[in-house]
C-alpha cells in the first residue's frame, strides 16, 4: 500500500447513527411522529448519495417540508452540531493513521458528506494532519455509485491504481473501487446494509470487534 483513501462516516468516524436523529427530527417537525423512517431502499441509497440529492428524494418522496432545499438546511444544522461536539473516532482509527504516516502512504479523504461537516469532523477528533487532500462526493457532484471520486483521488495522491487502497464500510463505495481495479478494505458498520456481500468482495475485511490495527499485524 502506497496510498490510502479513507471514507469518514462509518470509517473513520462513528457517526452513522446521525441519520436515525436526522429522520426522528424531520418526523416530529413535520409529522408530529418522531418514529418516521424512510424505506429500507431510501434509507440505503441515502448513506452514497450526496446530501443535496438525499434530501430532494426524501422530499420528492414523503413530502416532507417545502422543498428539497428546506430539508438539506435542517438536515446541516443537525449535522454541524453533532460533528462539533459528538461524533467520535472508531476504536483503532488513530493508531492505524500513525501508522499509515509512519510508514510513507499518503492519505486523502472521499466522502459523501459535504466538505464544510468534514472539515468540523476532522477538527474535532483532530485528525486533519494526517490527510493530504479532502475530496467531497458533493463538491464533484456524483456519488460513489461512480468512480469520479475515487478516480481524482488516486490522480492526487499520485500512486498506481493497484497500489491505491480504498476504505470503506460502504458496499456500493466498495463495489465502485473493486470495478476500478482498486484493492479494498470493506469496514463493518452496524448501521451499514450488505455486510456479507462487502466480506466476500473485498480485499480485506474488518469484522464487527475489530478494529483497523488487525492491518499493521503479519
Amino acid at each position: 500500500m502506497k496510498a490510502a483513501i479513507f471514507d469518514m462516516d462509518g470509517t473513520l468516524v462513528d457517526s452513522l447513527m446521525l441519520w436515525d436523529v436526522i429522520w426522528s427530527t424531520f418526523g416530529e417537525r413535520y409529522l408530529n411522529n418522531k418514529s418516521f423512517t424512510p424505506s429500507a431502499e431510501d434509507d440505503k441509497r441515502v448513506r452514497t448519495q450526496t446530501l443535496k440529492d438525499a434530501m430532494k428524494m426524501i422530499h420528492d418522496n414523503y413530502n416532507l417540508g417545502e422543498s428539497g432545499e428546506e430539508l438539506l438546511a435542517e438536515a446541516n444544522r443537525i449535522m454541524i452540531d453533532f460533528y462539533a461536539n459528538s461524533v467520535e473516532l472508531k476504536d483503532g482509527v488513530r493508531a492505524f493513521l500513525e501508522h499509515c504516516k509512519n510508514n510513507g502512504v499518503k492519505m486523502c479523504i472521499a466522502s459523501a458528506t459535504a466538505p464544510e461537516l468534514i472539515d468540523v469532523a476532522l477538527d474535532h477528533c483532530d485528525i486533519r494532519k494526517y490527510f493530504l487532500k479532502v475530496f467531497s462526493c458533493g463538491t464533484i457532484g456524483k456519488g460513489k455509485d461512480e468512480p469520479d471520486v475515487f478516480l481524482q483521488a488516486a490522480e492526487f495522491l499520485g500512486a498506481e491504481i493497484k497500489d491505491t487502497w480504498v476504505f470503506e464500510d460502504s458496499l456500493t463505495a466498495i463495489e465502485t473501487a473493486t470495478k476500478i481495479g482498486m484493492p479494498t478494505v470493506g469496514i463493518y458498520d452496524r448501521y451499514n446494509f450488505g455486510q456479507d456481500r462487502i466480506k466476500k468482495i473485498a480485499t480485506n475485511y474488518i469484522a464487527e470487534g475489530e478494529t483497523l490495527l488487525k492491518l499493521t499485524k503479519s
